[in-house]
């Protein structure tokens, strides 16, 4: 074990849990980190996950930018659309979710970019003229 790269963290929304210690083991010793970069997402020791959403937001919107006229076209299929989509601003928006712990409220956030895109793409919701 290297101990120079080993480090560890300790996850807690309470805010006096634990004192801020190495650990031991045999002659080498772990530093206690308060954040850690993880698969470009930085976890931090009060588990908050406001940050993280706001820059893969961020990182979502300038995916979409280039690609939003390509949405609103008429010459592109629907599914082709869905699949720049899912090939370009998904992975963007979503790479590490895998160590999120989402609240409804950034549930919320993501579901809001997602419906953007998609009325993009599907174009405004018409109301049908029927004869009778």
């Amino acid at each position: 074990m290297n101990s120079d790269k080993t480090k560890y963290i300790f996850m807690s929304r309470d805010q006096t849990a634990g004192l801020r210690q190495n650990i031991k083991a045999e002659s080498n010793s772990c530093e206690r980190v308060e954040e850690y970069k993880y698969l470009r997402t930085t976890l931090t020791n009060q588990n908050s996950i406001q940050d993280v959403i706001k820059s893969r937001l961020k990182s979502g919107n300038t995916c979409y930018h280039p690609v939003q006229k390509l949405f609103s076209s008429r010459l592109i299929s629907k599914n082709l659309k869905i699949k720049i989509h899912r090939t370009i601003e998904l992975p963007a928006v979503l790479y590490g979710y895998e160590t999120w712990s989402l609240t409804l409220r950034e549930e919320h956030r993501l579901r809001v970019l997602e419906n953007r895109v998609l009325r993009r793409i599907f174009g405004p919701k018409r109301d049908e003229v029927r004869e009778v």
